[in-house]
């Protein structure tokens, strides 16, 4: 597969409505989760099912929670804007801050995880495909990307494209950057009850070759 770049998609797909700096924008901790309990519980029980925990674990665009439902065997490094968020995890055993919209490129030798996850962040990367194409890179051979993502953003840091269609066009959306970085047999699905007044909790996840 031929090397894509955010020039491939519609022109202004990966625009943004606030083009400030990201490091002011994310620089008050906020202590909260950005998705309901429902949804929370989802993103654990997702984990479980694909063996997340049971191996070393890379959490993307981390915060002061990581939705696992046990401390990764072999470690959890989480990676994100907010060293006090980040610091605040309690399954964390690496702190890594770094803005991926400035620096798509994973710090970590190549295959050094079993697992990368990357919860309700996936909407805000500028390119996706770049940094999903690293995690490919930083993946052990079976190993497993998940992607998981809801109805809820913070809209002005969101990309046009994501914010301009409706949630079957974010699922189709996640498939492609994965598919675009390289991976294969990639598994979409709704992970909560559609008929729940919760909010909605989507994933995506594929293997390493």
């Amino acid at each position: 597969m031929g090397r894509m770049t955010a020039d491939d998609w519609p022109p202004g797909f990966f625009d943004r409505r606030d083009g400030g700096d990201d490091a002011d924008f994310y620089l008050p901790p906020r202590f909260v989760t950005h998705i309901d309990e429902g949804a929370v519980a989802a993103v654990a029980e997702l984990y479980d099912e694909l063996g997340v925990p049971d191996g070393s674990v890379l959490d993307l665009m981390s915060s002061w929670v990581s939705h696992l439902s046990s401390r990764p065997g072999d470690g959890l490094t989480v990676l994100g804007m907010n060293r006090a968020e980040l610091e605040a995890n309690p399954l964390a055993d690496r702190v890594v801050v770094q803005d991926l919209n400035v620096d798509p490129v994973l710090p970590f030798e190549d295959a050094a995880y079993d697992a990368v996850v990357c919860c309700v962040s996936i909407d805000y990367l500028v390119d996706p495909v770049a940094v999903l194409r690293d995690v490919r890179r930083v993946l052990r051979p079976g190993g497993v990307v998940v992607l998981t993502f809801s109805n809820r953003c913070f809209p002005t840091k969101a990309v046009r494209g994501w914010l301009s269609t409706d949630e079957d066009g974010r699922v189709a959306i996640v498939r492609a950057y994965l598919e675009r970085a390289g991976f294969a047999d990639v598994t979409t699905a709704l992970r909560t009850d559609r008929r729940s007044s919760g909010d909605p909790l989507y994933a995506a996840w594929a293997r390493s070759g």
